[in-house]
């Protein structure tokens, strides 16, 4: 019997565990980008050293945002520890990408009614009030059912959310009439 090569056992690994769709293909990506930057060497035969510089090389070479560098890292360790079942010594050697310096944009209630306005598929702008009304994720927004609004308590019941938990979230009362019309 041949063992499944390697990205194989990472999927795997992750289906095992109940991790997301989108983030089985994100690991999947950035430990591949890991094995062709170190030139398709076995990530057995590397350590803490090649992390680092891969970790680096993507701060530093790419530029990428520091969100960005540690969903790589997270990808890396889950490989090391969940696939390979090797420990890593602490990686203090990696040079982290920049935080942004910027406050997030956050708009006013005249530029959220006026996005709102310029949606033209009223199909589109109720699901965008929606989402915006509520706090719902894009997915969690995509996957909701007739069966999770409750307009009698005023709820909606988030299946499956982040983290493979359910949860409950209010709905806006300003929705309700928009949303039972579509139903």
């Amino acid at each position: 019997v041949v063992a499944p090569k390697l990205l194989e056992q990472v999927r795997q690994r992750l289906r095992v565990k109940h991790y997301s769709l989108r983030t089985e293909r994100s690991y999947i990506a950035w430990i591949r980008n890991f094995i062709l930057f170190h030139h398709k060497r076995h990530p057995r035969e590397m350590a803490a050293a090649e992390i680092e510089a891969f970790l680096s090389y993507l701060a530093v070479d790419r530029q990428v945002s520091p969100s960005t560098q540690n969903q790589a890292l997270a990808a890396l360790l889950f490989l090391y520890k969940d696939v390979l079942l090797m420990e890593l010594p602490w990686l203090d050697g990696i040079v982290r990408a920049k935080p942004s310096r910027h406050l997030p944009v956050v708009l006013n209630q005249h530029e959220v009614r006026a996005l709102f306005i310029a949606i033209d598929d009223p199909l589109l702008r109720l699901f965008c009030k929606l989402l915006y009304g509520t706090g719902l994720r894009l997915m969690e927004g995509l996957r909701l059912r007739i069966k999770d609004l409750d307009f009698q308590r005023n709820e909606i019941l988030v299946r499956d959310g982040k983290g493979s938990k359910d949860r409950v979230t209010l709905l806006p009362q300003s929705l309700r009439h928009d949303l039972q019309v579509q139903i």
